[in-house]
């Protein structure tokens, strides 16, 4: 699917936002809520492409799970209820969903094999088969990769060090932790978002986080009892709308109910670093510390962004590659390997397609050289995703800085993510709060300037 995209530069971006359920949380809400004893209600889930591969997975694994729009309600089996799928999972493109699974279905009585899309197929398994195998799991991957076979076993405590700075691998180490025959011990490279340990807590599990931040201490055989969550706005949405409002003339954006965790906020640092206008207001806590981000346009200076940074706003790297090519000055980001093993080699596609944009880019091993003196231009060639989700939605905030539309292809992507996400464009485009501007405005059947197939 390609997508024209354009926008009046007099108007800029403009209203109230209220973006989709967490992604991270809505995996792990379901996978905690398919081992609990009772029934878990996830309000506000994500129904998008990643996070329903999680819910189909669970349903095959044995747990009754009904979807009604956001509201998804959870018959938990136990920590020992799982069953024996009939056929390989298809995890689709979820990455996360992979590894914690990988994690659960170590420790349970039965073998499984998870299988992805062309993808996931790409993305590294070692760095979670090989602290699973030191606590006793049968894991066997296909050269690194998937197809992964699980053949469930007893698991004993340990103390791992962590050799990736990687919540997904944390997550897995702590979900077989929860099935092991004593405590567990897990050392953290750098802090990662700790949305794993936050529910457990509310699930009824223990597990403590050293002041260090980095060591973690779970207790196994926890019994886990149903809870009843609304899962705050997706920060790593929210960031393409701040980068989108700080970067277009005339705008000013209000998103609402936005999930602030702090491992996950790197991005706004960086961007009040830059000399970014967002502030925050009306935060509150629900489980998750939540509150509503203020943004207007601004003229950004450059930043430099070091490797003790990266975890905290790995998801946002993109939107900070962006930043920094309408900053005025050279920007740099180090420390950012591991974008190079995401849903695509995150380093080499931005630096593809930001240099279509007649953005002086560099790339290094690790990341980034950016000059954003140079004014843009417009592509000779259509924009394209390839095929990553972030990677769409960040030119499609790109292509909105041009003076006349620019095709997006591969536009779909953003479903693995933010399936709403154009029609949220589309309507801080127009300036519009409800579907009946936007029907107004372009009529029932109405498109984000123009989609074709």
């Amino acid at each position: 699917m390609i997508k024209k995209l354009s926008i009046q530069p007099a108007s800029g971006l403009q209203g109230d936002l209220s973006v989709p359920g967490d992604k991270s949380v809505s995996h792990r809400g379901l996978i905690l809520g398919a081992i609990s004893q009772g029934t878990t209600t996830l309000h506000h889930f994500l129904p998008a492409a990643d996070c329903l591969s999680t819910l189909t997975a669970l349903q095959k694994l044995g747990v009754p799970i009904k979807r009604v729009d956001t509201t998804v309600t959870i018959s938990g089996r136990g920590l020992r209820g799982l069953t024996q799928p009939q056929q390989p999972l298809d995890m689709g493109n979820a990455g996360t969903a992979t590894r914690l699974l990988t994690g659960l279905l170590a420790g349970q009585p039965f073998e499984t094999t998870l299988v992805g899309d062309t993808s996931l197929s790409q993305r590294p398994m070692e760095r979670v088969r090989q602290p699973l195998q030191a606590m006793g799991a049968q894991v066997q991957l296909t050269a690194g990769h998937l197809p992964m076979t699980i053949t469930g076993r007893t698991l004993h405590g340990s103390c791992t060090e962590m050799q990736v700075a990687s919540a997904q691998v944390k997550s897995a180490l702590i979900l077989a932790a929860l099935q092991a025959d004593q405590a567990s011990t897990i050392i953290e490279k750098l802090p990662t978002r700790d949305h794993t340990e936050r529910l457990l807590q509310q699930f009824g599990g223990q597990i403590e986080t050293a002041p260090d931040q980095r060591t973690i201490t779970v207790q196994p055989q926890p019994a886990l009892v149903g809870q009843s969550l609304t899962i705050p706005g997706d920060f790593s949405s929210a960031a393409f709308f701040v980068t989108a409002a700080t970067i277009i003339p005339n705008s000013h954006v209000r998103l609402t109910n936005v999930g602030l965790n702090p491992t996950r906020t790197g991005f706004l640092n960086i961007l009040r670093r830059m000399g970014g206008q967002v502030t925050v207001d009306h935060e509150h806590r629900m489980g998750e510390p939540v509150g509503t981000l203020d943004v207007r346009f601004a003229q950004l200076h450059p930043v430099q962004v070091t490797a003790t940074e990266i975890p905290a706003v790995i998801d946002e790297l993109p939107l900070v590659a962006l930043l920094a090519a309408t900053a005025n000055g050279i920007s740099t980001i180090s420390g950012a390997a591991e974008l190079r093993v995401k849903e695509t080699d995150r380093i080499a596609t931005i630096v593809t397609e930001l240099r279509k944009l007649g953005v002086q880019i560099t790339s290094q091993p690790d990341g980034f050289v950016i000059d954003g003196r140079k004014s843009w231009r417009q592509p000779t060639e259509p924009l394209a995703s390839h095929g990553d989700h972030r990677i769409g939605m960040m030119m499609a905030i790109a292509a909105l800085r041009l003076a006349a539309p620019a095709e997006l292809e591969s536009a779909e992507a953003v479903n693995i993510s933010y399936p709403t996400f154009f029609e949220d464009l589309a309507r801080l485009s127009q300036g519009c709060e409800d579907d009946n501007c936007i029907d107004q405005r372009f009529g029932a059947n109405w498109q984000f300037v123009g989609t074709k197939h």
